[in-house]
């Protein structure tokens, strides 16, 4: 019965203000009483449903905040970090009561190549993708996106692994090796890297070049292996979510464009806001500085 006297609710509210609204045909039409429905109307909630509507509104922020990406998982973290005692499970019904659900747009472009131009290109970083601290592994990839109306266009990224994040980045218009080395010196000034450090890649030509080698030349080279590229798995699995989570939302039409959106989500979303499982659920920044301040610490105490 509860049900139908919502149903009735949510009509009248929804053509209050488009016409006048019989309640009386209203309730006859769905076959409920008129005083019924008023005594559901004027009857107070209960204090579950009242928390159960704050929990609601408090998930509807996060979500909001989000940018429409996060689910239960992410969004149960938030709240129970926040003193909530509640379930994944909760969360996920009452996303679905309110009619939310986390952004997921399949990628429909081929995202990585791999050409073998040297027997000599090894493998160093071997999968390992949780170093102790920042700056001990970058990888680095190419990936393509649509545009209407200039084609596609290539967004090259290089991610530190110790936190994923994103530390440099570059939109171009065509595959040189030199939107590679522009990505690369950014990033080694941002970094101000002194020790030497892996870098992890595909065997793409943009990164076999000699000018990529010579930029490169006091870093530790890592090439994944013929035809996989699980060896290059974190950048790869970041192109994928930059795509799913927020490109794909959108008809890109220009390079202009694309690079408005991809500033939008590297920059003021996912390296300072968005919470990541492998940095216990603290955004990249977060993650970095909460070593540095570790790190400090025992200088301190020592």
């Amino acid at each position: 019965m509860t049900s139908l006297y919502q149903a009735v609710s949510d009509y009248v509210e929804e053509n209050a203000g488009i016409h006048k609204v019989s309640i009386r045909a209203v309730t006859q039409l769905v076959g409920v009483s008129r005083s019924g429905f008023k005594s559901w109307v004027n009857r107070k909630k209960s204090k579950q449903q009242q928390y159960k509507e704050r929990v609601q509104i408090r998930i509807k922020e996060i979500y909001d905040k989000s940018k429409e990406i996060y689910g239960s998982p992410k969004i149960t973290h938030i709240l129970r970090q926040e003193g909530y005692k509640i379930s994944q499970k909760t969360v996920s019904n009452y996303m679905r009561e309110i009619g939310i659900k986390a952004c997921y747009i399949k990628p429909w472009t081929k995202t990585t190549i791999s050409k073998d131009f040297s027997t000599n290109l090894k493998n160093i970083l071997k999968r390992d993708f949780n170093p102790k601290g920042p700056d001990a592994a970058w990888c680095t990839d190419i990936t393509y996106i649509w545009t209407y109306t200039e084609g596609f266009v290539y967004l090259t990224s290089i991610m530190d692994l110790y936190s994923r994040k994103i530390i440099a980045w570059v939109l171009t218009k065509d595959m040189t090796a030199q939107s590679v080395l522009e990505v690369i010196k950014t990033a080694k000034q941002r970094r101000n890297i002194q020790q030497p450090l892996v870098i992890h890649s595909d065997r793409g030509i943009q990164f076999t070049s000699e000018e990529y080698r010579e930029l490169t030349e006091k870093m530790k080279r890592s090439y994944s292996k013929k035809g996989t590229p699980w060896d290059n798995a974190c950048i790869e699995s970041f192109h994928a979510l930059i795509k799913r989570e927020w490109l794909n939302r959108y008809k890109i039409w220009d390079y202009q464009q694309a690079k408005r959106l991809i500033f939008e989500y590297i920059e003021t979303f996912y390296n300072t806001i968005r919470i990541h499982g492998h940095c216990d659920y603290l955004s990249p920044d977060e993650y970095e500085k909460e070593y540095y301040a570790n790190q400090i610490k025992q200088l301190n105490l020592n």
